[in-house]
């Protein structure tokens, strides 16, 4: 009897404990999914349809047989497919390297470096944008340090192969030390008697890091492997804020004119150049506060050209022809101005050796930009024709 009704309550403790997890479980999932998979299923859906709103039509496949013959489309999964091949695979190997050298028992400040190269990943994504768009500015830290060794300097931000270079860096010295956290406490769980018998039985370092560490660590190493590349198909901000400066600017100053008015668009173009100036606060703009004038000078001749051609030349041909013309004008008009009066006359000596860079940075550079900007303001423009706001133009 006494055995009997002890098991009874040993099943009842169990149904309890059950219970008592299910309690806790059946919220928590049924938020999940009500949260995050119902809306993935509904974004699913809604991509086999076109239209807005109630006035929504079946498409089948339409959508994605568009996508996929979509050049933006094309060149933004080339970007994303190439920062995951390069920098997922050099992020998590750097990790785990600092880990292995952290992890030694007898180094000292071990506490003071595991913290300093974590602190990246606490700093907010303007402040680093900041740092590293002054490091590698035309007149900034990296360009002084090729030009001194005679390599020379480079355009970083407006090549799009050194642009993509620049934002793997950010994202490697961003993200390392949040990895590398991980593995330290994988590091940690390791029974140090393993490692004392392989040294016993002749193991070098080597081996035991490839024969001992690296297969321990494969449930850290898989964990962090999904995060980051979860991470890297999600990237967009650190691009954004890194490359944006040139052709986005431009392309808001002329899809400002065809929405809202020459006036905002003349209005737009005095205010950018205090505005970048604030979240990227370049050097050579702080040394030469005469330059602001100029720039939103180039600014309104590149929106009083679309404003003016596009309205003589018809909306269709004029608006091309408006874009290359008022890009041409602004890169002349900055080149004159800024390339060959100001820059020679009013750059500071420290600054001399990156001359020839700025020269070219605020002439040939501005009517590329500028260009590229409108490409991005046609492709824009067009995708707004087929809403209500663009039916107002």
């Amino acid at each position: 009897m006494t055995s009997t009704s002890n098991a009874k309550k040993k099943m009842s403790l169990q149904k309890k404990h059950n219970l008592i997890g299910w309690a806790f479980l059946i919220p928590a999932s049924l938020l999940i999914f009500v949260f995050c998979f119902y809306p993935m299923f509904q974004a699913i859906l809604l991509s086999f349809k076109k239209g807005m709103g109630a006035a929504q039509t079946w498409a089948g496949i339409a959508n994605y047989s568009r996508i996929l013959k979509d050049r933006t489309f094309k060149q933004c999964l080339f970007n994303t497919v190439f920062y995951f091949i390069i920098q997922v695979p050099v992020m998590l190997i750097l990790a785990l390297i600092l880990a292995q050298l952290l992890n030694d028992a007898t180094l000292r400040f071990k506490g003071l470096f595991r913290t300093m190269i974590f602190l990246p990943c606490a700093t907010s994504l303007v402040s680093y944008s900041m740092i590293f768009k002054s490091l590698f500015a035309p007149d900034g830290f990296v360009n002084m340090i090729l030009t001194k060794t005679g390599i020379g300097a480079v355009d970083w931000f407006q090549n799009a192969w050194a642009a993509r270079f620049v934002i793997i860096i950010a994202l490697v010295w961003r993200w390392t030390g949040y990895n590398m956290v991980f593995y330290l406490a994988g590091l940690q769980n390791i029974d140090q008697s393993i490692y004392e018998a392989s040294r016993i039985d002749g193991a070098t370092a080597f081996q035991q890091f490839f024969k001992i560490t690296i297969p321990l660590l494969k449930p850290t190493i898989l964990l962090t492997a999904i995060m980051s590349t979860s991470g890297t198909l999600q990237l967009f901000d650190e691009s954004v804020n890194l490359t944006a400066g040139g052709p986005i600017i431009n392309a808001a100053l002329i899809l400002t004119v065809l929405y809202a008015g020459t006036v905002c668009g003349v209005i737009l173009s005095i205010i950018t150049p205090i505005t970048s100036f604030f979240i990227t606060g370049s050097p050579i703009m702080a040394a030469i506060p005469a330059m602001f004038p100029c720039i939103m000078a180039g600014n309104v001749i590149l929106v009083l050209c679309v404003a003016l051609l596009k309205g003589k030349l018809g909306s269709k041909a004029g608006f091309p022809v408006s874009i290359v013309i008022g890009s041409i004008l602004k890169g002349l008009f900055m080149g004159v101005v800024i390339s060959l009066i100001i820059l020679p006359n009013m750059l500071p000596e420290k600054m001399a050796p990156m001359l020839r860079v700025l020269q070219l940075q605020f002439s040939l550079t501005q009517v590329v930009t500028a260009l590229i900007g409108g490409v991005y303001a046609f492709i824009i423009a067009a995708a707004l024709r087929k809403t209500s706001l663009g039916k107002q133009d």
